[in-house]
């Protein structure tokens, strides 16, 4: 399905001016920054006023952080300027691109798409950051499926130079030709899809870092060892665990759960990560996971 045209509020090359996002934490402020360092302005949704002050604050510390190392023009007063932070789903209303970042719940994931769908244009573009999550099945709970499409960015945003771009059976070719084109502005590459269970990345990430999980269940070597084998033997920037470990065990597992009803038990996930996860030790952001983090 294609639109004819290009949507006139858009354009024709770059990105868009006026962009949201929907969620302010580790991945949404991410994704805000990516914007809003390279011109877009920019406005964060959250679900309250203090949630939202913590998104601003994420977001602003991000921006300082990259004109520092100069991987950023401008000043940050401009930044700040071109962003904005609310509680309130109606400020969507004026936005040509909006990227939904909640947690990878279906029916959260639904909500919040519909009630970003809602506020904006015909012509106005929607995104979700999933990392798992069928594009086709999020685009059939939309009124303007060709409008929407993934768009998966990697964690940490600001280090990473990856952006998989998913694209479902409505996407429109004026919405895949533009998402390539924002992801360059962006500065990263894209890698483009088409919509399939764990898309490529998290497939495969995932499937390696199960491998490697059952690996220290049946005490084959130490995660550390483990980790080094695939860095310094396949030359990984990080371990499979390492990086476990930074996306969050709970977000591991909440994948490896539904790969493992799409495609099957080879993704079920081990008992280590289960146990790991009931535990509270879900990797950096609680200090412990399959590494310490406290210090």
């Amino acid at each position: 399905m294609s639109n004819p045209t290009p949507p006139a509020n858009l354009p024709a090359t770059s990105l868009p001016d006026l962009v949201g996002v929907l969620g302010g934490g580790r991945m949404g402020a991410g994704i805000a920054h990516a914007f809003l360092i390279n011109g877009a302005n920019v406005l964060v949704v959250e679900r309250d006023e203090e949630s939202a002050a913590a998104a601003r604050g994420r977001v602003e510390a991000a921006a300082a952080k990259s004109i520092e190392r100069g991987a950023a023009d401008g000043s940050l007063e401009d930044m700040k300027s071109r962003l904005s932070v609310t509680a309130d789903y109606n400020d969507f209303a004026d936005r040509q691109l909006v990227v939904e970042a909640v947690p990878e719940d279906w029916d959260l994931k639904v909500t919040s798409l519909r009630g970003i769908e809602e506020r904006l244009t015909e012509t106005s573009y929607l995104a979700s950051n999933t990392s798992s999550l069928s594009v086709n099945g999020l685009a059939r709970e939309l009124k303007r499926p060709q409008n929407f499409l993934g768009l998966h960015f990697f964690n940490p945003v600001p280090a990473s130079t990856l952006i998989e771009v998913v694209l479902g059976e409505q996407t429109s070719q004026d919405l895949a030709e533009a998402a390539k084109r924002w992801v360059r502005a962006l500065g990263k590459t894209a890698v483009v899809v088409n919509d399939a269970p764990g898309f490529a990345s998290s497939r495969l990430g995932v499937a390696i870092a199960l491998e490697a999980m059952r690996m220290v269940e049946e005490g084959v070597a130490s995660a550390e060892d483990i980790d080094n084998a695939m860095v310094l033997g396949y030359k990984h920037p990080t371990g499979p665990l390492r990086t476990t470990d930074i996306v969050g065990l709970d977000v591991r597992l909440g994948i490896a759960e539904y790969l493992q009803s799409t495609l099957g038990e080879r993704f079920a996930p081990p008992q280590i990560l289960k146990d790991k996860v009931a535990r509270g030790e879900l990797g950096r952001k609680t200090g412990k996971g399959f590494f310490d983090w406290a210090d």
